[in-house]
């Protein structure tokens, strides 16, 4: 699948469209993330996803409803010019207005040694997705005991300094995606990405624009 262009979103549909249940919450079209502004290529609070990726995730949703749940997404396809900024912004030693909520404990420059940023993203491959649980009785996030984003060891999904109940919460989630086919990212918890994707080889360029997907 590797001779698809970079530019080329035809393998692609918008998630909401597709799983009507789920909630948004594109972190990267809004301030509030860890580099504290709209990031490149984001032109729309959407979520795109590879069709088969899709598929798998619409199987995790029907089954997290019967269970009370709906699925929260953060983020999905990135392109790669947003992963070009978050590689600028990391050399940026003065920008660390967003340390206090993000990496407190970190080392900006070390984000990307420790894992927690890929110069590469899987997310660009359009098959990786960033999500949580919600609620469907309280309408809240599911308590995973560390929130999206937070880099640091309590995000690592086999974490055990947090409670018991946290800890269940992150399997719940885990046990599902990986049962439908998604493997799992060591050091998030959120973090999931399709065992067999499409585009393996492939980093795609294209914007986050449910429009761009509509015209293309």
């Amino acid at each position: 699948m590797s001779e698809k262009l970079p530019m080329d979103s035809s393998g692609f549909l918008v998630l909401a469209e597709f799983i009507p249940q789920i909630v948004q919450e594109i972190r990267y079209y809004s301030t509030y993330n860890f580099v504290g502004e709209r990031i490149d290529g984001y032109e729309e609070p959407v979520a795109l996803l590879t069709k088969e990726a899709a598929r798998a995730l619409k199987a995790v949703s029907n089954e997290m409803i019967v269970k009370g749940y709906r699925l929260k997404i953060f983020d999905a396809y990135r392109p790669v010019c947003a992963v070009n900024q978050f590689k600028l912004w990391a050399i940026e030693d003065l920008d660390v207005r967003m340390k206090p909520y993000f990496y407190p404990e970190i080392e900006k420059q070390d984000l990307f040694k420790l894992g927690y940023i890929a110069a590469r993203s899987s997310h660009s491959r359009g098959s990786t997705v960033d999500l949580t649980l919600l609620d469907m009785q309280s309408g809240k996030e599911v308590d995973m005991g560390s929130p999206f984003d937070l880099f640091s060891e309590k995000s690592h999904p086999d974490y055990r300094g947090i409670t018991d109940e946290q800890y269940e919460n992150r399997m719940l989630l885990q046990k599902a995606m990986v049962r439908n086919g998604f493997e799992t990212l060591d050091c998030e918890w959120w973090h999931f990405t399709l065992k067999d994707e499409p585009y393996p080889d492939t980093y795609f360029e294209f914007p986050v624009s449910a429009a761009y997907l509509r015209n293309n």
